[in-house]
């Protein structure tokens, strides 16, 4: 399966091991919270204008950003508080839809 994931941390990392989110949110003056999520792998959604400062502060192409990583289904976290429950309509019935 494949997912898209930020890679905000590695190139923060890579332009400046020093750089902090905050330092990294005021340059670009954007949210620290988005900047903190994206940073983070926490964000749903990309905002165009906060990708756009990353592009142009980093030097780098959204490409560099956002990236798409294969991931195996063992990597899946396990929820064990989710029962599960069958549907009404995926139980097999002894009938053959007569009429």
């Amino acid at each position: 399966m494949s997912v898209i994931r930020s890679n905000l941390k590695a190139v923060m990392e890579n332009h400046d091991p020093k750089l902090s989110i905050r330092k990294l949110a005021k340059d670009i003056d954007y949210h620290f919270d988005s900047v903190r999520r994206m940073y983070k792998d926490e964000m749903v959604q990309y905002p165009r204008d906060l990708l756009l400062k990353l592009c142009l502060y980093f030097k780098v192409q959204p490409g560099q950003l956002i990236i798409m990583e294969e991931i195996v289904e063992s990597d899946w976290p396990i929820d064990e508080s989710i029962e599960h429950q069958e549907d009404g309509n995926d139980k097999e019935s002894g009938t053959s839809g007569n009429l």
